[in-house]
């Protein structure tokens, strides 16, 4: 059945090809509205995908399911005149939050160090240098490519041990061999115990938001930090606090819980911002909707004008070829072979049209991602529906003219010029 079905096809196909061949310049034209349809679905599709699999990645290392309590301070006298009233995000409102909200299952406490020097015995490096909790790493989703974490023992002993990003590893050792070495951080010497996998998430703005840069960080224990680098006067205990949701709960509506109670503790002072992952995801999700809308209505656009010169080209093709309808029609030929027989030109030009179109999204898609410098992936599902629908507009442009063809009465057909 199959191949009795390609015996009758290949010479359609061949007699199509021979067509748009013989008539180069009026095909490459009839392609172009194909071309540039396919050409922007893929683009659109290329990016649009690109950025939905890097906003997963930077709300991976957000955490979906956590809240992040971020210090907002000013500066000068009105730092002074918050302090009276308190004293700034602490390990005590972790606490109070762990143990008052049941709805939150881990913490982590995160203070940004201010570093004047930082280097090892083969090199320096312009890293971050954060003190962390022990859970900060599971609720960031960052495991260790080279050695370990860090524990509560250290933690609690202040141990002076630090896990390096990917980066920081290779500036601060170019040569390897990070873990069991040593590195200063200003007055304060650190065994190197752990490097963190490469996540190749370069630090950026998500929704507004900073987010990765894990690689160029150097953390160290909470407490190390705390308790033996320099803090600033007045500056708030923890820069940071990342809450763990329960599956159970909505993270939005255990939000608005979590800014209750540190308002209350705080005296009502603003000096704490509180994110939602799971919100900032939705936002950005809603906005990737958007853009896919309005550049699938550019490209469905494009396709129907394409379908339209495909019906044009083919109602110019079967007036000029009217002899030799009627030829076939007198030797025998039904109707439907002559249906076929332009539909499957209409077909060859469609298939040319969205293979050229491919190409074409690749390069445009491409090029968006390095002059805006978007993320750019690749879905085969959605570039297969590209040709489909692309095939879809151009053979349902070319039925008019395949109809009209075998409608032609073959004696009249016969006698045209």
């Amino acid at each position: 059945m199959q191949s009795t079905i390609v015996r009758h096809l290949l010479p359609d196909i061949r007699q199509a090809l021979g067509e748009l061949a013989h008539h180069r310049l009026r095909s490459a034209l009839t392609l172009l509205g194909m071309v540039f349809g396919v050409g922007a679905v893929i683009a659109m599709l290329a990016v649009s995908e690109g950025g939905r699999r890097q906003a997963l990645e930077m709300i991976e290392g957000m955490g979906v399911r956590n809240l992040i309590v971020e210090t907002s301070e000013p500066s000068g006298e009105a730092l002074k005149d918050m302090r009276k009233h308190s004293a700034g995000l602490s390990l005590a409102d972790a606490r109070a939050i762990s143990e008052t909200l049941p709805f939150i299952e881990r913490w982590a406490g995160v203070r940004t160090m201010k570093v004047w020097d930082l280097f090892s015995r083969d090199g320096q490096a312009d890293a971050q240098v954060w003190a962390v909790s022990p859970d900060y790493f599971v609720l960031s989703q960052l495991d260790a490519a080279n050695g370990r974490l860090l524990t509560y023992d250290d933690d609690q002993g202040l141990t002076q041990v630090a896990v390096l990003g990917e980066s920081a590893a290779y500036e601060l050792f170019p040569n390897g061999g990070a873990v069991g070495s040593l590195i200063k951080v200003n007055h304060l010497w650190l065994e190197v115990v752990g490097v963190l996998q490469d996540r190749q998430l370069s630090e950026g703005k998500f929704q507004g938001r900073s987010v990765g840069g894990e690689g160029s960080r150097v953390y160290l224990p909470l407490q190390t930090g705390l308790r033996r680098l320099w803090l600033e006067p007045m500056a708030a205990e923890l820069s940071q606090l990342k809450l763990e949701v329960g599956g159970q709960w909505a993270p939005a509506t255990a939000a608005r819980a979590v800014e209750h109670l540190l308002g209350r503790r705080h005296g009502g002072q603003p000096d704490t911002q509180l994110t939602v992952p799971a919100r900032l995801l939705a936002q950005q999700q809603q906005t990737q909707r958007i853009f896919t809308i309005v550049m699938s209505a550019v490209a469905g656009i494009s396709l129907l004008v394409g379908g339209i010169g495909i019906m044009n080209i083919m109602l110019a093709s079967v007036m000029e070829r009217r002899a030799e309808i009627g030829l076939l029609r007198a030797v025998g030929a039904r109707q439907r072979d002559v249906v076929r027989q332009f539909l499957v030109e209409t077909t060859v030009i469609a298939l040319l049209g969205a293979a050229a179109g491919i190409v074409l999204g690749a390069v445009i898609a491409y090029a968006i991602a390095g002059f805006a410098g978007w993320a750019v992936a690749w879905s085969l599902p959605g570039i297969a529906l590209a040709v489909i629908v692309c095939m879809a507009i151009a053979v349902g442009f070319g039925v008019y003219p395949a109809m009209s063809a075998a409608r032609l009465d073959p004696v009249a057909a016969l006698q045209a010029d």
